[in-house]
């Protein structure tokens, strides 16, 4: 079900170089949010809970915590290249617990979407 809501999402969602995707996947036990211009096929920028520096020491990297962690940081590797407005790609998923707490640090970090 989720793929086929995140095909359905697709046919309308496209990033440019001026507004890029920001696109999130959830694996079982981790997220990951990239930032995509569609247009040339470039990930902009990108952060998943696999880093280091954004676990900051906790073991797992599936809870809430760690996707605020995750937004937090692409938001800011995307700012310090000048990206600011992003269209938002939940990738299936619904908008509820970490994808919805992904978004909310991101936007709180300072992208508009």
């Amino acid at each position: 079900m989720r793929l086929i809501r995140h095909r359905r999402l697709r046919k309308t969602l496209s990033g440019t170089g001026e507004r890029p995707r920001l696109a999130v996947f959830r694996s079982l036990n981790h997220m990951y949010a990239q930032v995509i211009d569609d247009t040339r096929g470039h990930t902009l920028a990108a952060a998943s809970t696999m880093e280091k520096s954004v676990r900051n020491g906790s073991e797992g990297g599936g809870d809430i915590e760690a996707a605020k962690a995750v937004g937090r940081t692409v938001a800011e590797r995307a700012l310090e290249k000048g990206i600011t407005q992003v269209l938002f790609d939940r990738g299936g998923h619904l908008y509820h617990g970490k994808v919805k707490a992904l978004a909310d640090a991101a936007r709180e970090a300072g992208l508009k979407f």
